[in-house]
């Protein structure tokens, strides 16, 4: 069989959550306007699934601020290029994989962000599916940018959402994040879409969702491979879709360091200060297939990477790395799902930060 490795970017490859850091750039309180629209974008897809929205949606909905703030295409781009963060070996990683078998890119994040990336790490431009944006395509009248300037503190001082797990419907929420809701529906959906600066909203589309499903699908046609052959590499709400479409074709969906969301649907979990543990998973891959992948994770921690049967050049590179803390890797189950959701969420979080790793 010919397998193929499909990863999303931020949190397996770097550390950045590049939509938030440019929001705290060019926005006055950006970090907090972002968490408030990303946990909005959170009930949207997940809590009531709302139709004709998706999982990392938040990426075009912060657009119109970004640009009333002045965000260019070029600002974009070069606040990009100097403050990307690497995972530790994600160079080494991507150059060990893409030798040895078909590799994609997969991400929600801009495309400024993702040619950054390419640039530093040489993985080619042409094997990466990204969010399309073009800000100094829209003109911005003055008094829809003092509009949004004060829409962005409103929304920086509302409160943040929380809702039950079980939680299915504005209904299941409480009286003042009903409130919240409402309120940032009459924004996103009527005040901005009535404005000319609005049409971002309908052009502009995450590559989050079904999106990344869809880009799975499309990298399949590249390659021949299948489903089967595939093993996608995620970690947050907006690989949700790409996981159930891989681990029901009988493919391999590992969470990185991921959250509660990916380990809903995650076969395996993988927590590592590293990157250089995934080059691991698909020589195992290559070796055994799934089954043999399987084995490796199930004896993880138990047994030497020769044993494993890991190529010898490849475990020397990684035994190098041990000098700290070590990856730790589980098989998902429903028994053991709970706990494991608990120690990745803490371990993203050290790893990531805390602002970051609460994002969903």
């Amino acid at each position: 069989m010919s397998y193929q490795f499909n990863t999303d970017c931020e949190g397996p490859i770097s550390k950045n959550d590049n939509a938030m850091e440019l929001s705290e750039f060019y926005i006055p309180g950006g970090q907090r306007f972002f968490a408030m629209v990303s946990k909005y974008d959170d009930y949207l897809a997940d809590v009531e699934k709302r139709a004709g929205y998706k999982a990392g949606d938040t990426l075009k909905l912060i657009l119109p601020f970004l640009k009333a703030f002045g965000a260019t295409n070029e600002g974009m781009g070069q606040f990009s290029r100097e403050h990307l963060l690497l995972v530790p070996e994600a160079k080494e990683a991507l150059q060990e994989i893409s030798s040895r078998t078909e590799s994609f890119i997969i991400s929600t994040s801009y495309k400024p962000y993702i040619d950054a990336l390419c640039k530093v790490t040489g993985f080619p431009k042409d094997r990466t599916y990204s969010t399309q944006v073009n800000l100094d395509r829209y003109p911005l009248r003055e008094e829809e940018r003092e509009r949004l300037i004060h829409l962005s503190k409103e929304i920086q001082e509302m409160e943040m959402m929380d809702w039950p797990e079980e939680a299915r419907s504005l209904e299941d929420l409480s009286d003042r994040d009903r409130e919240t809701i409402r309120r940032l529906d009459n924004i996103f959906w009527r005040e901005i879409q009535q404005m000319a600066i609005g049409k971002m909203l309908s052009d502009v589309n995450p590559i989050g969702g079904r999106e990344k499903a869809e880009a799975v699908l499309l990298s399949l046609k590249r390659t021949g491979n299948r489903l089967e052959e595939v093993m996608y590499v995620g970690d947050s709400i907006t690989d949700l879709e790409a996981f159930h479409l891989v681990r029901n074709g009988g493919g391999v969906a590992l969470s990185f360091n991921g959250n509660r969301y990916a380990l809903r649907l995650a076969e395996v979990v993988c927590m590592s200060p590293h990157a250089l543990i995934l080059a691991v998973f698909v020589d195992a891959l290559r070796r055994g297939g799934k089954k043999g992948l399987m084995e490796i994770v199930d004896r993880w921690g138990s047994a030497s990477l020769t044993s494993l049967g890991i190529g010898p050049r490849l475990s020397r590179r990684f035994e190098s790395l041990q000098c700290g803390e070590e990856p730790r890797v589980y098989r998902v189950t429903d028994g053991n799902r709970a706990t494991l959701i608990q120690e990745s969420e803490a371990f993203r979080k050290k790893v990531r930060g805390v602002q970051i790793g609460t994002l969903g």
